[in-house]
């Protein structure tokens, strides 16, 4: 593994990334625009749903190219560390016990979370929003374009959480790809949009803890609030979960429809509000 050159690695890992967001991006787009029949047909909940211009979407995905280059050096740069014996990857999943690959890749997740959080909620103060952030909410309204459109210095701290993590944790190289899936996954329907998943999407009990479409939608439209990944426990804890926000997301699906009929409106594309 370790015989090629980091060139052939970067390559390698920017041809998979890349792949798999238009893949899975592209899948999550077309069901979209399927379910509603078409870019202006009404949500459950009444309101109608705008689809950015073609160019914000380019833009997305132009941002969206620019980060799988950097998550593929970042990987690259994994290959390399770890033929320096310098990561604390291993082969062998009995090593720490096949519970341990359940455990770990929870603990990545609550790391991974956290650490999301922290940067993001710093991405939006003023004197670093312009240039390390406003890429992402350019489009106004997201899609699932718009999960990877990382602004290059934040691309690169996103990047690095993955570095210093397989130089910290000991994980298993499945390991590492099911929490990469999981981001990928988890990125693309939190952009879906208002309210395109059954009130029921997750399990009762848990829906208030999980970060789904809705409750970051809020985020695009109220840049002010909601600024997890996976979990709601920060923004609960830090007091950026939305007031209104109940269990089930209905209201938080209101306050977002009220949002995106806003940006309609206004068309002006930025969020409505950047909180230090």
């Amino acid at each position: 593994m370790h015989s090629h050159s980091f060139g052939f690695w970067g390559l390698t890992f920017f041809v998979i990334i890349l792949a798999r967001y238009v893949l899975v991006a592209g899948l999550a787009d077309w069901w979209l625009v399927i379910r509603s029949g078409s870019t202006r047909a009404p949500e459950p909940n009444g309101t109608r749903r705008r689809r950015p211009s073609a160019q914000a979407i380019r833009a997305d995905i132009q941002l969206s190219i620019t980060s799988s280059a950097v998550f593929a050096v970042a990987m690259a740069g994994v290959v390399e560390l770890q033929g320096l014996g310098l990561t604390r990857l291993y082969s062998r999943p009995e090593q720490y016990g096949f519970w341990y690959l359940g455990v770990s890749y929870l603990l990545v997740l609550i790391l991974q979370d956290l650490f999301f959080y922290a940067t993001h909620r710093l991405c939006h103060h003023p004197a670093l929003y312009s240039w390390m952030h406003r890429g992402h909410h350019r489009s106004g309204l997201p899609t699932p374009w718009t999960s990877f459109a990382f602004d290059p210095p934040e691309a690169v701290l996103q990047a690095l959480f993955l570095v210093v993590v397989v130089a910290l944790v000991p994980l298993h190289p499945l390991t590492l790809l099911a929490v990469l899936t999981t981001m990928t996954l988890w990125a693309v329907v939190t952009h879906l949009g208002v309210n395109p998943l059954p009130v029921g999407w997750a399990p009762p009990g848990l829906s208030r803890w999980l970060i789904g479409p809705t409750h970051h939608s809020l985020h695009h439209r109220h840049s002010d609030r909601h600024f997890g990944l996976y979990f709601t426990v920060w923004d609960r804890l830090l007091a950026t979960q939305d007031p209104g926000e109940d269990p089930s997301g209905q209201r938080a699906t209101e306050a977002a429809a009220t949002g995106e009929r806003t940006a309609e409106t206004a068309g002006d594309g930025q969020p409505a509000a950047v909180s230090s």
